[in-house]
């Protein structure tokens, strides 16, 4: 069972409706978002109806929702949401643009890399601080240090900081320097550190992981947002298949298939998906044209030197013709890229 409360609920219409539920057994989870509150209702469902909690001050509506995702379904919330960013909308609206270098290695490489990606229209920058890899002996990241790292350019360019957060531990400390925390997939179902990120203040990116169902990507959004945390962004970024061909298999269907089901944004990763830089530019076409909130994609001034993902890596040449993408094709869906919203601000 869900609560829907009014836009001009207080924080007192909130906290009695938490302790009625308590009374009554049950546990109620707020999660507030932009335009409004919702709180999650576990417990005895009957119990529940048996104390009117429509009569309640601030109760907007109270319904019951049949999918297992309760706060981040369609079914509780029928208008697709958009989600802030440092200011960055990331929503139905708009195409957003996230790119910057797959890990951070140094103060300069990430600066140039951060000024290729605005000069394509990126609007937020990504970077990676805390690097999970498949092998341990793959470069894991400077920490804290490529955190500051991120935390300069952004003052150097005005790009807002997407940065991925590995441990529940370091959760606090990652979200003192970044403005979105991104959980990666191979933490898509690290059920302590989705609770700790939706405990953050922060807005989430969650990517799918590589062998999730849908259900299960919205599952574990779910986690997030029972811990009082809506702005959550969904990030499919390919799934594992028997294909060998790519480095992942792009699941274009996921987009409008989670937008269907559940209204936080759902955005694309052309990059981690296809694994080339040759196959990027058409992915992010697909991207775009089947409805994505947008794209994060990987750039590198000399990814041939790369520590990380340099094969997928854009280079100068290919981020003229990103822009031209990222510049023509959010119009034919009536949308407007997020660069151009923001500049005509």
């Amino acid at each position: 069972m869900v609560i829907v409360m009014s836009p001009g609920a207080t924080p007192s219409d909130v906290e009695a409706i938490v302790e009625v539920i308590g009374t009554a057994g049950g546990e109620a989870f707020v999660s507030r978002g932009v335009s409004r509150t919702i709180i999650g209702l576990v417990g005895d469902v009957a119990r529940f109806e048996a104390l009117d909690l429509r009569a309640m001050a601030g109760v907007a509506d109270v319904m019951r929702v049949s999918t297992p995702y309760k706060l981040v379904s369609r079914e509780n919330h029928p208008e697709r949401s958009t989600v802030r960013v440092g200011g960055v909308p990331i929503g139905p609206g708009t195409v957003t643009l996230i790119a910057g270098p797959c890990a951070v290695e140094t103060p300069e490489q990430t600066l140039q890399a951060a000024e290729m990606a605005k000069a394509a229209g990126a609007t937020l920058l990504r970077g990676g601080a805390y690097k999970p890899r498949t092998s341990p002996y793959a470069f894991q990241g400077l920490g804290e240090a490529g955190l500051r790292i991120l935390a300069d350019v952004r003052e150097e360019t005005g790009l807002p900081v997407v940065t991925e957060v590995v441990d529940a531990h370091d959760v606090e400390l990652v979200a003192s320097y970044a403005d979105m925390l991104q959980v990666g997939t191979r933490n898509a179902q690290n059920f302590a550190l989705l609770q700790a990120v939706g405990a953050s203040g922060r807005p989430v990116m969650l990517k799918r992981g590589m062998n999730a169902t849908i259900e299960e990507w919205l599952m574990a959004a779910e986690y997030i947002a029972q811990r009082g945390n809506l702005d959550v962004v969904l990030c499919e970024r390919g799934i594992r298949t028997f294909e060998t061909a790519t480095r992942n298999t792009l699941d274009v269907s996921a987009v409008p298939v989670a937008q269907r089901l559940s209204h936080l944004p759902v955005i694309v990763d052309p990059s981690h998906s296809g694994g080339r830089r040759d196959l990027v530019l058409p992915l992010t076409r697909a991207a775009v044209a089947v409805g994505a909130d947008g794209v994060i994609i990987d750039v590198h001034p000399h990814p041939e030197q790369a520590l990380c993902d340099g094969p997928q890596a854009l280079v100068d040449g290919d981020l003229a013709e990103l822009a031209d993408v990222m510049r023509r094709f959010p119009a034919l869906l009536g949308k407007t890229a997020a660069g151009e919203l923001l500049t005509s601000a």
